[in-house]
C-alpha cells in the first residue's frame, strides 16, 4: 500500500493511492496515519480494504509527513562509499548516528527554508525507513520485520553549521523544513528488496545524485539492528539511511549550495517523487511552507 496524509498543515487527513493512483480518503476507516496504526493487524485491516469503495479525493490537495506523531527521527551518515570519497571522509567501521529535528520535518513538496546567516545549504536524498512494531536489541535477521515501510527523505544540511561550527553535526542537520518525508509511506509488501532502489536528484532540473541501495555500506537491516542497540526504536520513528554521491559539497573544483529561488527535485524506486523549491528564511514569513 501506499498511504499518504493529505491537507492543510496541521489538519492532514490519512489517504492512500489506489491502483491507478488516485487518492483515497481513509478517514472513516482510521483516524490518522499515527505510529499505532503503523501495527500489523492495523495495516492488514486497511489493505483488506478494496479502495474504489473509498472516497475519491479531487484536486491536488497538499501532501504531509505521510506519518503523524513521529518521535525520533533518525539519520545515518556517510554510508555509501562514493559519498564518503567525495566528501574527502575514511569509510565508517560503525554507521555513524545522528538525529535530526523532528521540528525539521515537512512535507514532500513544502517550501525549504535556507536558515538565517546560511552559507552552505545541501541536498541528499535517501532511503527513509519508518518502523512499525517496537524494536529493542535485535538481532539482523529479524530486523526487517519491525519495518512497516519506506519513504523518501531529503536530509537538508548546512554544511557550515555541521562541519564547521564545532560539536556534532545535529545543528546542522535539524533546521526547521530540513526534513522532507514523503510523498508516499510505501508498505513492505510492495518492496521486495530494499537494497535494489534507483535514487536520483535534481537542482534546477540538472541532474545531481544517481545511485541505488544496494551500494550501501551498511543495508537496512543492518541499520535497524544497528540502531536498536543504542535506543529503543518505537512506531513512527524514521531512519534516513544515508546519500549516494553528487552532493554540493563535494562538487569538483568548486562546491555547490542552494540559493533562494532553487528548486529540488528526487525521488526514489516505487516511493515516489517531492519538489521542493527554496526561499530565504525572514521573520515576517517563519520558516513553514
Amino acid at each position: 500500500m501506499k498511504l499518504v496524509r493529505f491537507g492543510n498543515p496541521g489538519a492532514e487527513k490519512p489517504g492512500l493511492l489506489d491502483d491507478q493512483g488516485r487518492l483515497r480518503d481513509l478517514s472513516d476507516v482510521v483516524a490518522d496515519i499515527t505510529p499505532a496504526n503503523l501495527s500489523r493487524s492495523t495495516l492488514q485491516k486497511i489493505a483488506a480494504i478494496t479502495p474504489s469503495e473509498l472516497p475519491l479525493v479531487t484536486g491536488e490537495p497538499r501532501l504531509g509527513v505521510p506519518v503523524t506523531g513521529v518521535g525520533k527521527f533518525i539519520a545515518i551518515g556517510l554510508n555509501y562509499a562514493d559519498h564518503a570519497a567525495e566528501a574527502n571522509l575514511p569509510l565508517p567501521s560503525e554507521p555513524i548516528v545522528f538525529m535530526k529535528a523532528i521540528t525539521s520535518l515537512s512535507g514532500p513538496n513544502d517550501v525549504v527554508v535556507l536558515p538565517k546567516g546560511s552559507k552552505k545549504s545541501d541536498w541528499e536524498v535517501e532511503l527513509g525507513i519508518v518502523i512499525g512494531t517496537r524494536a529493542s536489541y535485535v538481532e539482523r535477521a529479524d530486523a526487517l520485520a519491525h519495518v512497516a515501510g519506506y519513504c523518501v527523505v531529503n536530509d537538508v544540511s548546512e554544511r557550515e553549521y555541521q562541519m564547521e561550527r564545532g560539536g556534532t553535526w545535529d545543528k546542522g542537520k535539524g533546521c526547521d523544513s530540513f526534513g522532507p518525508v514523503g510523498p508516499w509511506l510505501v508498505t513492505t509488501d510492495e518492496v521486495s528488496d530494499p537494497q535494489a532502489l534507483d535514487l536520483w536528484l535534481d537542482v534546477n532540473g540538472q541532474r545531481m545524485q544517481q545511485g541505488n541501495t544496494r551500494t550501501m555500506i551498511f543495508d537496512c537491516a543492518e541499520i535497524v539492528s544497528y540502531v536498536s542497540h543504542f535506543m529503543t526504536l518505537m512506531p513512527g520513528d524514521i531512519i534516513a539511511t544515508g546519500t549516494p554521491p553528487g552532493v554540493g559539497m563535494g562538487k569538483k573544483p568548486t562546491a555547490l549550495f542552494l540559493n533562494p529561488g532553487d528548486v529540488m527535485t528526487l525521488g526514489i524506486e516505487g516511493l515516489g517523487a517531492q519538489r521542493q523549491q527554496t526561499r530565504e528564511f525572514s521573520p515576517a514569513a517563519g520558516t513553514r511552507a
